[in-house]
């Protein structure tokens, strides 16, 4: 690991300092905390350095991401939305967007990525929000649900449909006309401010819909989704090392029948299994961050494939932990129980666990 990484990690392990429990009970982290790490870059690592990002590669900011999923996914849950956003500026905005919104994601403000809504879940092409040109004005109507981080954000990038296509734009979340309520009593990830946002003929200027406007809602979201997927994989790894933690710590000092957990070999092949569960998610992220790195035509399928298996292994792997656990692990607070109400959102957020099989199925018919 090397310095700057090192030093990010510490300043998350310092940040979080045993709370997360804590977060998730009150649904909420403390939003001067989550602002501090803004300020210092750790919520979008990889943004260029001359935006006032720490220039993380894809690797180094996916075990940063990992750490902060193994001490709290609700925190590592604001980076995705907020890496999300900044990833989305700098690749479909031009550049008078990124001077203008990427110091502002560096420095304190907080972003969320407005894609689904109540007909528009996986299937995005069935959006209905619209983005009407109104001279130097954009008006936005419609109606997003579970926006991460929406209730902790100054700025919404927001999907539509606009014209003959689709559109990114960049509302204020204090803008007239904007309306963000919690979503009650998550599953999991509780604390990441998970909301509904209507959109009320909003207007925001004209020059806040990035460039890329008119192109296939499809085309747009993938090239958003893609790092909120990556981020979804790495933090699911994270997720599978508190639970690995946990379980090792249990068997080494439980005593059953008079003897230590481990000792009994079912009890073993459980911890085994959490292993490999690691091991293959962290290996996925890995490869999948080098072809990001290297601009590898790779790297589609690989984000997929990362995702896909860091979700579906992190929520067996917290199911295993439970049980290895027990009546321990089995109660509100305990980190492998929040694990497990948090894994299993990770096999549907930024497209299911089904959808990334149809994806991957559909690569495998054209390669092969």
């Amino acid at each position: 690991m090397n310095e700057r990484l090192a030093e990010a990690c510490a300043l998350a392990t310092e940040a979080v300092g045993g709370q997360a429990d804590n977060w998730d009970r009150a649904g909420v982290i403390p939003v001067d905390l989550v602002r501090g790490l803004g300020a210092k870059g750790l919520l979008c690592a990889e943004v260029p350095v001359e935006y006032g990002g720490l220039g993380f590669s894809s690797v180094d900011n996916g075990e940063f991401t990992a750490h902060v999923g193994s001490l709290c996914s609700s925190l590592r849950s604001l980076m995705t939305s907020q890496g999300m956003a900044a990833w989305t500026l700098q690749r479909l905005g031009g550049r008078q967007h990124r001077e203008a919104f990427l110091p502002r994601l560096t420095s304190g403000e907080l972003a969320a990525v407005a894609f689904s809504e109540p007909e528009a879940g996986s299937d995005l092409s069935a959006m209905t929000t619209t983005i009407t040109p109104d001279g130097d004005e954009l008006v936005l109507d419609g109606r997003k649900v579970w926006i991460t981080a929406a209730a902790y954000a100054d700025l919404l990038v927001v999907f539509g449909q606009h014209q003959d296509g689709a559109a990114a734009v960049v509302v204020p979340a204090d803008a007239p006309g904007v309306r963000i309520e919690r979503m009650p009593d998550p599953l999991g990830c509780r604390a990441a401010g998970h909301a509904e946002v209507v959109l009320d003929s909003v207007r925001v200027p004209a020059d806040h819909m990035l460039p890329s406007a008119g192109q296939p809602v499809a085309l747009l979201v993938t090239t958003a989704l893609a790092y909120g997927r990556m981020s979804v994989a790495w933090g699911c790894t994270g997720i599978l090392r508190a639970c690995l933690a946990a379980t090792a710590q249990h068997a080494r000092t439980r005593r059953q029948f008079g003897r230590p957990l481990f000792e009994h070999q079912l009890v073993m092949r459980h911890l085994a299994e959490l292993v490999v569960a690691e091991q293959t998610a962290a290996r996925a992220c890995e490869y999948a961050s080098r072809c990001w790195d290297e601009g590898s035509p790779e790297v589609v399928t690989a984000t997929v494939l990362a995702k896909h298996i860091g979700a579906t292994n992190a929520t067996r792997g917290a199911a295993t932990a439970v049980q290895v656990l027990a009546s321990a692990g089995a109660v509100d607070g305990h980190v492998v129980a929040r694990a497990y109400r948090d894994a299993k959102l990770m096999e549907i957020i930024e497209g299911s666990s089904e959808i990334c099989q149809l994806i991957l199925a559909q690569g495998a018919l054209t390669t092969w």
